[in-house]
């Protein structure tokens, strides 16, 4: 079905305000999937803070250009939807590698990921990469774990003098 020119117009600045200024995209051929599966991924995708569109692939190249997701424009083929968020990567690409256990139709065709492009096969290495918060958790334990044993270091001595001062106390109830 064609689209009239208000349509194409509307499309690209759609494009323009998301895909053109994205740093973390995940381009997904979805041939075969079931529109009750595209509202459920849109669903899940959108609960991180992110975007899932399929696109016009002409309309879509137009747009990136020179942008950071040029770098996949060879990926735009055939029936193409772009993921995208400006949050944490990770967790986009892992909710798109579970959903994609149960849909085995969805291909990952390419990756964007701070700027820098990747193949599709790289998206579930990078679904196995410990997520935003997570890394955060082990740096703060990291940051924690000196100061505790310090903390720790100067509670034993007390401890251990009180220990010092009952032994001496025992040995003269002995004694006298």
């Amino acid at each position: 079905m064609a689209l009239s020119r208000q349509q194409k117009d509307a499309l690209l600045a759609d494009y323009e305000s998301g895909l053109a200024l994205t740093q973390h995209a995940f381009v997904l051929g979805f041939e075969g999937i079931s529109v009750p599966q595209i509202t459920e991924l849109r669903a899940r995708v959108r609960a991180l803070g992110g975007r899932y569109i399929v696109v016009k692939n002409t309309l879509a190249l137009r747009v990136i250009g020179e942008k950071p997701l040029g770098q996949l424009r060879e990926q735009f083929q055939g029936p193409t939807a772009v993921a995208f968020t400006s949050g944490d990567p990770v967790a986009l690409a892992k909710v798109l590698t579970e959903f994609a256990k149960g849909a085995p139709a969805i291909q990952f065709k390419g990756a964007l990921l701070e700027g820098r492009a990747l193949d599709g096969s790289a998206v579930r290495d990078i679904a196995s990469l410990p997520g935003r918060t997570e890394l955060i958790g082990k740096l703060l334990f990291l940051l924690q774990a000196p100061v505790t044993r310090f903390v720790r270091v100067l509670a034993a001595v007390p401890q251990q003098f009180v220990a010092v001062l009952d032994q001496i106390r025992i040995q003269k109830e002995k004694q006298g």
